[in-house]
């Protein structure tokens, strides 16, 4: 198809979008409202409709005094019971498809229901939004001119019963109509690949022969594809192996560690970087301007939002508020309800907004990944702002990390303890630590309080992880690819106790 036409259907489609855009902007709680009403209608009738009685649930306050929050063990023997077949539990229509989540690294994997509502008016609704904000954006892309390199997860069947389960990512290439191959690589067939090691160098073969404008992925393992495409072609960067690149759309963790490391292998000041916020339970938010690194909650995807603030998290007090009462700069933990049957669930991600008239969010952190034992709040954003400023400090470049608490013993004090995997090592990694303790407490009040003359904390004891330390970690959990995650902090000793032992091991978990 002519460029001039696809340029004209995505303008034409534009228009027609931004005019319902539009309508939660101005009026974004008025539509929240009608959408948690719409959600409960369509579920009365369902086991949970009908133990909750939906039918006579009139507005938010009913709703949110008769549904209990919940998490994924609360919904597991019901989501076990969907994956064999029974249905209209949660919701009314099929459920076929469940997302298995690498939202942690865990041993135990989670499997989140997809319906079609979810697919269609969530999933594939926000990829076009995401495209559409873009072009809007940018009139002149070129963006259809090539294809988009999309990194993704891998799909198996459940066999025993014909539903079916993988990574989200997988799932929405499965089920995307045959005609989107055409503006995307590597195929199908290569996409959905199981085995992570030998689909990586499949997908550089087969992308390296392709126009390619655009990437799509999380920001960790797309960078180990992208150095493994310069080392296969020998090029000195990814613009002499794609020409016509323009933006790279990314999610699923922070961008902040990778992001020097991506503007050496994407050296045109023109670049682009368009972030996302999404998961396998819905997508939630996209970067809506260049050059921002504020996401607009996105309003109409049937999801009915409501946030938890994290000073009284798990607490006695603790209070669950709408859209409508969130205030700036503070902490929240979501909980959604959803047009795939989830209720007032925590899906374990904080949020902080930066603005309410529209409604924008920096994803802040996990409920389960900080650490907070002695009273210091240090939150992943403040970990990754710091390692930023010390590793540009120092010219060091870091591969993964992850923290712990040195716990107190008698009279010791307690600690925090790193584990750091570095590109490129610093100097003096003395030095290293005392500017990351420095930069902490600048960045956090009660860090900083905790660390004033060894009150309670003794400064920070780090690491070097041996290279491939983190890989050779997720391999060993059979956790390679797509979509998983390192756990950046932890309250407790589980991950960094593990990666200790495996750091003594000088040879990759190749010839183990």
């Amino acid at each position: 198809m002519p460029i001039t036409i696809v340029n004209s259907i995505a303008s034409w489609f534009l228009k027609k979008r931004f005019h319902q855009i539009e309508l939660f902007l101005k009026y974004p709680n008025e539509v929240q409202q009608e959408l948690l009403l719409n959600l409960i209608y369509t579920a009365r009738d369902t086991k949970i409709g009908k133990q909750h009685e939906f039918r006579t649930i009139k507005n938010y306050k009913t709703f949110a005094e008769r549904v209990p929050i919940s998490t994924y063990e609360d919904y597991q023997d019901v989501i076990e019971r969907a994956r064999v077949g029974e249905q209209n539990i949660f919701w009314p229509s099929h459920i076929k498809w469940f997302a298995k989540s690498s939202g942690t690294t865990n041993a135990k994997s989670k499997f989140i229901p997809v319906s079609s509502e979810s697919l269609e008016d969530c999933h594939y609704a926000a990829g076009k939004d995401m495209l559409c904000m873009y072009l809007n954006n940018n009139p002149d892309s070129q963006l259809f001119t090539g294809k988009g390199l999309r990194l993704g997860g891998s799909k198996e069947l459940y066999k025993e019963n014909g539903t079916v389960y993988g990574d989200l990512s997988a799932i929405l290439i499965d089920n995307m109509p045959f005609w989107a191959e055409f503006s995307s690589t590597p195929s199908n067939k290569v996409s959905l690949m199981s085995d992570w090691e030998t689909k990586m160098q499949a997908i550089v073969d087969e992308t390296i022969l392709e126009n390619v404008t655009s990437f799509a992925g999380v920001p960790s393992w797309m960078l180990v594809l992208l150095n493994n495409v310069l080392e296969t072609t020998g090029k000195g960067n990814l613009h002499e192996v794609w020409p016509h690149l323009e933006v790279y759309f990314h999610g699923g963790v922070s961008f902040t560690p990778y992001a020097d490391q991506y503007k050496k292998i994407l050296p045109d000041p023109n670049f682009k970087y368009y972030e996302t916020y999404n998961a396998s339970e819905g997508f939630f938010a996209i970067q809506d301007q260049n050059d921002t690194k504020d996401l607009l909650l996105m309003l109409d995807y049937g999801i009915f939002y409501e946030f938890i603030p994290m000073d009284t998290y798990g607490t006695a007090n603790q209070k669950i508020i709408p859209l409508a009462e969130v205030e700036l700069k503070k902490n929240y933990a979501i909980v959604i309800t959803t047009n795939a049957g989830l209720w007032r669930y925590k899906i374990g991600d904080t949020v902080r907004f930066t603005s309410l008239s529209p409604y924008k969010i920096k994803v802040s952190g996990r409920t389960k990944h900080h650490i907070n034992v002695f009273g210091e709040e240090l939150i992943i954003e403040n970990a990754e702002d710091a390692l930023k400023k010390v590793c540009k400090r120092t010219k060091a470049e870091i591969v993964d990390y992850t923290a712990a608490p040195i716990f107190m013993v008698g009279k010791e004090k307690g600690a925090h303890e790193w584990i750091i995997e570095f590109k490129k090592a610093p100097n003096d990694i003395n030095y290293f630590n005392e500017l990351l303790d420095n930069a902490l407490k600048a960045l956090n009040s009660d860090y900083e309080a905790k660390r004033y003359n060894n009150l309670t904390l003794n400064k920070p004891k780090i690491h070097i992880g041996r290279p491939n330390l983190f890989y050779d970690w997720l391999k060993l959990h059979n956790k390679l690819g797509g979509q998983h995650k390192i756990p950046r902090l932890s309250n407790s000793r589980e991950y960094i106790d593990e990666l200790l032992t495996l750091n003594t091991i000088p040879t990759s978990y190749n010839q183990l």
